[in-house]
Parts: C-alpha cells; sequence; structure tokens
C-alpha cells in the first residue's frame, strides 16, 4: 500500500487537480480554486480554555457542557442501500477464493463517496433523526468489519476510498454541518489507513475540519467516542499520537510538506486529541488509563519554550503542547516544574546578593540557601520556628544542619530532616493525622484547636519536598491531592475557600471503606428508608471523649432522612466529612504547600500526577535498581556484591519495598525511575562489630 500511495498519492494537490479535472469533463460549474482546502486563518480554533494565566484549567469535559443544541439544519434524505454486513463478507470471501473484487470494489467506491454515502451505509435507520447524543445510530459491527478488512483488500481498492475521502472533504468543506456530516466524521476517523505515513496529508486535513466544528458537534463526538470498544478507542488515540510524533521528528521528511507550510497539523490532532480525553474522562472508570495520553515524544523537545509561551499567551489563539497538559507525560512536568524551581530559586538567591551589595554588605554564600537549624529533641517546633522565621526564603536551595552534630549537606540530612519530621507529626499520639486501618491512609483530624500552624508546616513540607526533588514517605488518599488542587493558584482574595473539592462517595471509600459502604447500603435499600433507619440530617463525631452533633444543613435535626432524601443525605455526609469538618486544617495545610510552591506549573498537574511528585511511583524494578547502582570500594562483579543482589532479588514485593525503604527512606521510586534515586554502595575499611 505504502509503494502504490508513494507512486501515486504523492502530494495532496495532485488529487486535487485529478478531481478538478474530471469535475471539469463532468461540466461541473465550480473553478478549481474553491476547491482548495482554505487557510489555517479560516480555521476556528476550538474554544479557548480560559482567557487569563491565573485561570487556566485543563481540558476537560467541563469545558464543552453536556447538553448544547446546535441550530438544526435540513438534513438531505440518504439514499437507501441493503447491502448488509452478511452480504459484505459473502462477496468478501468470494474476492478472496476467487481473486474477483469487483463487487467489493464496487462498494468501496459508492460507500465513500460522499458523507451522504457514509450515512447511507452505516446508519442504522437512514432517515431517522437524531434524538440523543449518546447514540451514533451506526451499525458498529458492520462499520468495524468493512475498516479490518480494508487494509487486506487490494491495492486499487485502498487507493479508491482514500480518493473518495479527498472528495468528501473538499466537498463538505463549506457551511454548516447537519448530524449526518458529525456522523460521518466520527466514521472517517476510525479509518486504519491513517496509520500509514503515506496517508497523512489526508488525514490532516480531516483533523483540521474535525477540530474547526462547533462546540456542540464535539459535544457530539465525545459522547460518541465513550461509547466505543477499548480497543478501537486505544487505536484511535495511538494514532493521533503517533501523527504528532512523527511530524515533530519525522523518518522522512520528503514525505511530507515543509513545517512552515503546515504549522496546522500538530495543534488539530491535539484538538482532535482533547475530545477523545474528555471522552475518557466522562467514562467511569476510564475507557483507559490517562497516562496512554502522554506523548513521550515530546520529552525530546523544548518543553520550558513552551511552557513559556503558554504562561505569556495563556489560551489564546497561540498553540502550546501545555494548553493541553494531558498528553505532556509526569516526568517532562517534573522537568518543567524542577527548571521553573530552579528558575525561581536563582531569581530570589540573585535578590538576595544586589540587596547585600546595595548595602554594602560583605555577601554570604549561605544567603543563598535556606538554612534549617535544628535540634533533635525539638525537632517539630524547631522546624517550624524555622520556617515561620524564614518564610521569604521558602523558594532557595534546601540545606539543614542537627545542632551540635557535625556534617556537611549534600543531600542525606535533608532526606533524615524530612523522614524523621514525617515520621513525628503522622504518629498517632501526635493528634494530627488519624490513621485509618482499613484502607492504609492518613487523614485529617477534625478537632478544633487554636492554632493550625502546624498543619500549615505539614505543607510546607510537602512543597519543599516537591520543590527541591525529594520523595517522601506518606500515605494520602487520592482525594487529597484534587483537593490541593482546588484551586491550583492561590486566590488573590483570601475570602474565596480553598480545598474545597468536589467529592463523592467513591472519594469516601478510599479512606473509610466500612462507612462508605453503609452509606451505599442506604442509598440501595428497598425497604421504608425513614421508619427502618430513623435518621435525621446530622452528623455525630466524638471529639476528645465528647460526642458532638453537627447539622448537615439548617435544620438538620428536624429532617428525616427518607427514600426521596437520601441521596442528598449521602452526599452532603461525604462533604462534611472531607470538607467542611476539617476546613481549617486543610486550609493551612493547602497556604503551606502553595507557599513553596507558587507556580502555573501546577495547573499541568492532575491530582494523581501530585502524588507521584511527592511520594513517588509504586512500581518497583529492582533489576534497574541493580543497573543503576555506583560502587564506592566495590566492583559489580565482587562477592558481596552478588550476594547482595541474589538475595534482594529473590525477596518477595514486600520485603524488597521494605529493603528500599531501610536504604532511602521511602518504599517508592522517583518520577525519572531507579536512574534518579543515585543508589550508591560504599565499602567501610573501619573494622566493626557490626
Amino acid at each position: 500500500m505504502e509503494r502504490a500511495a508513494k507512486g501515486q498519492f504523492s502530494t495532496f494537490s495532485s488529487f486535487i487537480s485529478t478531481i478538478n479535472q474530471k469535475k471539469e469533463a463532468a461540466g461541473n460549474r465550480c473553478s478549481p480554486t474553491q476547491l482548495v482546502i482554505p487557510n489555517n486563518k479560516n480555521v476556528r480554533d476550538l474554544p479557548p480554555i480560559c482567557l487569563d494565566v491565573r485561570q487556566k484549567q485543563r481540558i476537560s469535559i467541563d469545558t464543552l457542557p453536556a447538553e448544547m443544541k446546535a441550530p438544526i439544519l435540513p438534513e438531505p434524505p440518504i439514499p437507501v442501500r441493503n447491502k448488509t454486513l452478511k452480504d459484505f463478507q459473502i462477496d468478501l470471501d468470494k474476492a478472496k477464493s476467487t481473486g474477483e473484487w469487483k463487487a467489493v470494489h464496487d462498494f468501496y467506491l459508492s460507500t465513500f463517496d460522499s458523507f451522504l454515502e457514509l450515512n447511507a451505509a452505516f446508519k442504522r435507520d437512514a432517515n431517522a433523526s437524531l434524538n440523543t447524543v449518546e447514540d451514533s445510530k451506526i451499525n458498529t459491527k458492520f462499520l468495524n468489519a468493512v475498516y479490518d478488512a480494508l487494509l487486506t483488500t487490494t491495492q486499487d481498492i485502498q487507493k479508491t476510498v482514500l480518493k473518495g475521502i479527498i472528495n468528501s472533504l473538499l466537498r463538505e468543506w463549506k457551511g454548516p454541518r447537519t448530524k449526518d456530516d458529525v456522523r460521518a466524521y466520527f466514521i472517517l476517523t476510525q479509518n486504519p489507513q491513517f496509520s500509514s505515513t503515506s496517508t497523512y496529508v489526508i488525514y490532516a486535513h480531516l483533523l483540521r475540519q474535525l477540530a474547526a466544528l462547533s462546540d456542540a458537534d464535539h459535544n457530539l463526538l465525545i459522547h460518541w467516542f465513550k461509547k466505543m470498544s477499548q480497543k478501537r478507542f486505544k487505536q484511535l488515540v495511538d494514532r493521533l499520537l503517533q501523527f504528532i510524533s512523527m511530524r515533530l521528528f519525522p523518518a522522512k521528511p520528503e514525505e511530507f510538506p515543509p513545517l512552515a507550510k503546515c504549522t496546522w497539523w500538530i495543534p488539530s490532532a491535539t484538538k482532535v486529541l482533547a475530545l477523545l480525553n474528555a471522552a475518557n474522562m466522562l467514562c467511569n472508570p476510564p475507557l483507559i488509563p490517562y497516562t496512554d495520553f502522554y506523548n513521550s515524544t515530546l520529552d525530546h523537545i523544548d518543553l520550558m519554550e513552551d511552557y513559556q509561551t503558554w504562561q505569556f499567551y495563556g489560551n489564546t489563539h497561540r498553540f502550546s503542547f501545555c494548553q493541553f497538559p494531558f498528553v505532556i507525560s509526569i516526568a517532562a512536568k517534573k522537568v518543567i516544574i524542577q527548571k521553573d524551581s530552579e528558575q525561581q530559586m536563582i531569581s530570589i538567591a540573585r535578590q538576595s546578593l544586589v540587596d547585600k551589595v546595595s548595602r554594602r554588605q560583605k555577601p554570604d554564600m549561605n544567603m543563598l540557601f535556606l538554612n534549617i537549624k535544628v535540634r533533635r529533641l525539638q525537632l517539630v517546633s524547631d522546624s517550624l520556628d524555622e520556617l515561620t522565621r524564614k518564610r521569604a526564603d521558602l523558594k532557595k536551595k534546601l540545606k539543614v544542619t542537627f545542632v551540635g552534630e557535625a556534617g556537611l549537606d549534600l543531600g542525606g540530612l535533608t532526606k533524615e530532616w524530612f523522614l524523621l519530621l514525617i515520621r513525628q507529626i503522622f504518629h498517632p499520639d501526635y493528634g494530627m493525622f488519624t490513621y485509618h486501618k482499613d484502607s492504609n491512609f492518613h487523614w485529617f483530624s477534625s478537632f478544633k484547636c487554636d492554632n493550625y500552624s502546624e498543619f500549615r508546616l505539614v505543607g510546607t513540607l510537602m512543597g519543599l519536598a516537591v520543590y527541591n526533588s525529594i520523595t517522601l514517605d506518606i500515605r494520602f488518599p487520592p482525594c487529597c491531592y484534587k483537593k490541593l488542587l482546588s484551586p491550583p493558584i492561590v486566590p488573590c482574595d483570601q475570602n474565596i475557600p480553598v480545598g474545597i473539592a468536589s467529592v463523592t462517595l467513591d472519594d469516601l471509600s478510599q479512606i473509610m471503606p466500612e462507612l462508605a459502604h453503609g452509606l451505599n447500603e442506604l442509598l440501595t435499600y428497598e425497604g421504608n428508608v425513614e421508619e427502618d433507619f430513623y435518621s435525621t440530617f446530622q452528623v455525630f463525631q466524638e471529639e476528645f471523649g465528647v460526642i458532638k452533633t453537627y447539622n448537615l444543613k439548617p435544620g438538620g435535626d428536624k429532617i428525616p432522612v427518607t427514600n426521596q432524601n437520601r441521596k442528598e443525605y449521602v452526599q452532603l455526609y461525604v462533604d462534611f466529612l472531607l470538607n467542611k469538618s476539617m476546613y481549617k486544617q486543610f486550609s493551612a495545610f493547602y497556604y503551606g504547600f502553595h507557599s513553596v510552591c507558587s507556580s502555573n506549573a501546577l495547573m499541568l498537574l492532575r491530582p494523581e500526577e501530585v502524588e507521584i511528585l511527592v511520594c513517588g511511583s509504586p512500581e518497583l524494578d529492582m533489576h534497574a535498581l541493580q543497573k543503576n547502582t555506583h560502587y564506592d570500594g566495590y566492583q559489580k562483579t565482587d562477592l558481596t556484591i552478588r550476594y547482595l543482589w541474589d538475595v534482594v532479588l529473590g525477596f518477595p514485593l514486600d520485603l524488597q519495598k521494605k529493603f528500599l525503604h531501610f536504604a532511602t527512606g521511602s518504599d517508592r521510586v522517583p518520577v525519572g525511575g531507579m536512574v534518579d534515586l543515585n543508589f550508591k554502595i560504599t565499602k567501610n575499611e573501619t573494622s566493626t562489630n557490626w
């Protein structure tokens, strides 16, 4: 197919000229200039995600309302086609056995001749109107069979299909779209021929038209994409990611037009990917993991330049990948955050130096660092005092000194400080956090107190860990990171609530599975809820041995829970436990974290990605650790080292985690993998009895 395509489909213009000649021969009154694909400036971009840098959001279904009504256009009657899947299969089997492909050729020729014919072939009821956004009314089995068979047909048939698609794209470019047009676009996106680079010029024009559709049409496509099978959906995503990668780094640059002439290729493909990402987010559970949208090719381009473009222009018509952060891998986002942090560190250190010199004072190298001096016996109070007193220096490079102990902090003392501080703060006796054995997560204590500064300290610690690329041994549930990004940038108005996220019963089940199970039983109970449960809109909590009562809504103690209002009761209950009951604790934690990580780069992150940056990845690969270990005084072939790895690699997973925790302070792996651990085994020549 590729050889044929190179021979006969070298450029899109050659198709256009061929089609024009045929149209002129047939007496078509349209001039060739009317058939040329318009310039990029005539193509409408997707609506901007937002208008201001401080308000940027990742693209999601929130930007495309659930029910958007497009203007209703009269749809031309669709011709009736009686070919069924069984008929097609008979023709295909006959062609393969006899070598006579005429019937199959004629089917593909007529089907892909126009958008009307695509609807005639694959729409379940040719002239039925669309009465729901959920159902595309496409005969999916027939469509999949036709596409699966396409790459097994003759090259002549495959060329015929591509010619028909070009005809359709040229014909359908102008004017508003009908629902049948949108359905035809949906059908064409699934064409497996677009996996070949020789068809990319045609694919690019299809993506351009898809990206330029109205919001209402995009809404339709999103709901249709989410109904696809996981396999077909993944193929569609992979095809678009490959298209972007090949345009960025073409194996054979001569296959494509010069990049300067097709700057709209990558933006168009990325915007269509955004529709697929929105569809994936609508599904529960998602069709594919969010990591399947990562394009690792972007790890090899200058994303800092892209980030700065996004910072300057926001989500305007100036394209940047940071407008669509779901395609940027967590490793690439970490690089952006680190470089952004380094730039802030350098800027603040430079300002400190300038201030010193301007006051004619002798510069001191210590002024370039955040120097923390603590006593081991007063670890929490000293740390709190130091971080409060040196709040202006939080964005400098961190260095820790333990009072009365010799030692230069090259990273080890800092790690030890984090480890000891986290261990002490999260101890049950300290009372700041409650450990839930059923879920193995910590959650904020709802006990009221006069001072929440220690919660701010924990948030600052987490921020410092991300800022200084240190992995912490913290066990917070996923909804904690969702709250931490609500909003991702601290609002200017201090009266605006922070850390209030939209929480569900699923979020509660990750922390308190038994309670969530009980509430779910209430929702599904088939008897009389009011008479059998005898509950009101209240919550009872024990605080320091005293049972306290809180109303979930005004007058809640007088409102019984019934079959009719039980959903509201459960939602208010969950919201109380995860938002309202510990609002002051979490807001202090939120402000502590953002006092260090006040970067627009946070807006690129999903909650799951913040967790990985703070705690590392739980995926262990001890073979990779062995491969990336450095030795001082040993060779990797020494018997001691070989014995060590024989033992460690033979451990079950739980012991491997304990080994890693013993050696590094955490049983998780940094974002960059084992190579980022800088794991080193040193020979101690001093005789000991250890």
